[in-house]
């Protein structure tokens, strides 16, 4: 299917401050205590782009805070909540469309030069073709957007670029999106002190306690090694905690609770090692990267993006799936060099990714820097452009 849009107008590939408009996932506000990867990206993204003199405004759920302006489109009381009814999920989500269509009307009206896309909605696909927009893919691919671009509901914009936070997550969406890059996320390493409160006999695990996290195996690889876990995170699935969890704590387990940003980086420095069980392709691991630049050796199931992030001098990938092997790797994490484990992590700089994040919004803008659709190699093609 043939389309043609007008090409973006105005002075904003020359160089000057952009004035970006950032669509934000609406189930959390953006704000510390994060609730998880995503949020955390969002936050950071904005705040350096705005460093950076551009003019940002984030849309978001209320309660968001960002060094860029905060359009709040939804109310800070709604709870969003799985396992509902079918007519109570039905009613969640049409508020939640409601609330990123509002966003997205603003976005239109605004006079935006581009928009960074952090939504996982199909919406922005829809109604902002038109419009030059960067889609950051942070999840595996989605099947209400995979089946909207294959049946044709959604075509795909000349004007949308769309960038994989790691090489692995590409290789799902690379046969639906064309053009497809690789920007890994980044941290700003003054914000992830080196640990100097290191519990001897402790492994440290952080993230949202859901079953697709692995905590029930990091647990017992911990017990495997001979060591205690201390973990930190929300209860985002409380029947996974209560069955699964919650026999273990006070023998050798303990749970520190949902720890703000100054706080779970002093808790990760004082791992000997940073547990990841990830037992799904996970897109990447933000906080495995926030443990290597306190210092703390990372041990890790084998998967998603695990084996980009984790080199040698940062950590150990465990041999198998099982917790007899991640606590071997857990052993042998120990004896790492904890200044080499950092300087590993400087590897990913919240610097780096933005100026990628710059160098594919300015390209949008430029006529001559639009992507030419099915005639450029998708992600994983030898000739693909892969951004560390």
């Amino acid at each position: 299917m043939s389309l043609e849009f007008p090409l973006p107008q105005g002075h904003a590939a020359d160089g000057k401050p952009l004035r970006i408009a950032v669509l934000s996932h609406l189930h959390h506000p953006i704000s510390s205590p994060f609730q998880g990867g995503l949020e955390m990206h969002t936050s950071l993204m904005a705040d350096e782009l705005a460093s950076r003199g551009h003019e940002v405004t984030l849309f978001a759920k209320a309660g968001s805070v960002s060094a860029g302006r905060v359009v709040e489109v939804l109310p800070e009381n709604f709870e969003f909540r799985r396992g509902l009814a079918p007519e109570r999920m039905q009613r969640q989500q049409q508020a939640l469309d409601a609330a990123l269509g509002s966003a997205v009307a603003a976005v239109r009206d605004g006079g935006f030069d581009v928009v960074v896309n952090n939504s996982l909605s199909l919406l922005p696909y829809l109604l902002l073709a038109d419009t030059p927009m960067l889609t950051i893919l942070h999840t595996p691919p989605l099947p209400w957007i995979v089946d909207a671009v294959e049946d044709g509901r959604a075509p795909l914009s000349p004007l949308h670029r769309f960038v994989s936070v790691s090489a692995r997550n590409a290789t799902g969406w690379s046969p639906y999106l064309p053009d497809l890059h690789v920007v890994h996320n980044g941290i700003r390493l003054a914000d992830w002190p080196a640990g100097t409160g290191r519990s001897t006999g402790t492994v440290v695990w952080a993230g949202r306690v859901t079953p697709e996290k692995g905590l029930h195996i990091a647990i017992d690889a911990a017990r495997m090694a001979g060591m205690e876990l201390h973990f930190a995170g929300p209860i985002s699935d409380a029947k996974y905690f209560e069955r699964t969890v919650a026999p273990h704590l006070g023998r050798g387990v303990q749970h520190v609770g949902h720890l703000d940003h100054r706080e779970l980086a002093a808790f990760l420095g004082s791992g000997e090692v940073f547990i990841a069980s990830p037992v799904w392709s996970e897109p990447f691991g933000l906080t495995a990267l926030e443990a290597m630049a306190c210092g703390t050796p990372v041990a890790a199931l084998p998967l998603g993006a695990m084996p980009e992030i984790i080199d040698a001098d940062a950590g150990r990938l465990a041999e198998g799936l099982g917790a007899d092997a991640l606590a071997a790797a857990v052993t042998d994490a120990r004896r790492l060099d904890r200044d080499r484990v950092r300087k590993s992590a400087a590897r990913f700089s919240a610097s780096a990714m933005v100026d990628s994040y710059e160098e594919q919004m300015r390209s949008l803008l430029e006529p001559d820097g639009l992507p030419s659709g099915s005639a450029l190699p998708a992600a994983g093609h030898p000739d693909a452009a892969l951004v560390p």
